[in-house]
């Protein structure tokens, strides 16, 4: 095993020689990582702690507190307010994709050196639908068992009000949450990692520990479910080099679980309601 986490494999075709990169500098590249994590997912971890310790020391138990990945931002009679503000919402949650994108390509690198393009559609769309499968059975039957053992809150995707607009809107914000968590907790960070010199496997484990924290407001059961989804995909990535997939897989399980929950949540027996 390298001490660096690798790029796309060797038998893909060959490309154009990368610009040269800036040669690192380790104090500011921990710099870096903080500020971008401190923008994003890193924040989004310490907000989900503070919510655990919330719902953790309330009078109720876990699996009676409910959780709403997809909540209205406006009145019910002001459908078009709601709207507006679930459009900004996405908007700007991908903010700090474009912050790593550039500093990406301010240290003569780009979004291809984390495989975020579209060179090989067929294996994303593949790789990321058979990672989807596996994962995203995993975590419903992790969700379901953890719930009934009273680990987990009650996960309501979606809480939206019934208007026209509800679908478009969970699979934007399902694309979203793929393509932040995904270029950010794994692409970029495990690459930065690696230029500092952590074990691929080191950078996985810490990329995926943050991933369970900033799941942690569900609950212990889905704190360790992600963890296990963090170390997943950190193989598939440090074996592929491609975020791509992972972006692919995780929009795929979203966008089951929020359009799923509007159809299927009150109609199956066996989900948590």
């Amino acid at each position: 095993m390298t001490d660096k986490i690798r790029s796309p494999r060797a038998e893909q075709p060959e490309e154009p020689s990368p610009a040269p990169t800036v040669p690192v500098d380790r104090r500011l590249l921990r710099w870096e990582i903080l500020c971008v994590l401190a923008l994003s997912l890193g924040a989004a971890a310490v907000s989900a702690t503070i919510s655990f310790l919330g719902v953790l020391t309330a009078s109720e138990a876990l699996s009676e507190q409910t959780a709403s990945l997809v909540r209205p931002r406006a009145a019910e009679e002001r459908p078009w307010l709601d709207l507006s503000w679930q459009l900004y919402a996405v908007a700007f949650a991908l903010v700090p994709v474009l912050l790593v994108a550039y500093l990406m390509r301010r240290s003569g690198e780009s979004s291809r050196t984390l495989g975020f393009d579209m060179r090989r559609p067929g294996f994303d769309l593949g790789g990321g639908a058979a990672l989807a499968a596996a994962i995203g059975a995993g975590g419903l039957a992790v969700y379901v068992v953890s719930w009934r053992l009273g680990l987990t809150v009650t996960i309501a995707p979606s809480a939206l009000a019934g208007n026209w607009w509800d679908v478009p809107v969970l699979v934007l914000q399902a694309a979203k949450n793929g393509v932040l968590e995904e270029v950010i907790v794994v692409g970029y960070l495990l690459h930065r990692l690696g230029q500092l010199g952590w074990t691929p496997w080191k950078a996985v484990l810490a990329s995926s520990v943050l991933r369970a924290f900033y799941h942690l407001y569900q609950g212990v059961g889905m704190f360790f479910g992600n963890l296990v989804m963090g170390l997943v995909f950190g193989w598939f990535y440090l074996r592929y080099g491609r975020v791509m997939p992972l972006v692919v897989a995780h929009t795929v399980i979203d966008v089951v679980a929020f359009v799923g929950s509007v159809y299927l949540i009150g109609r199956l027996d066996w989900l948590p309601v």
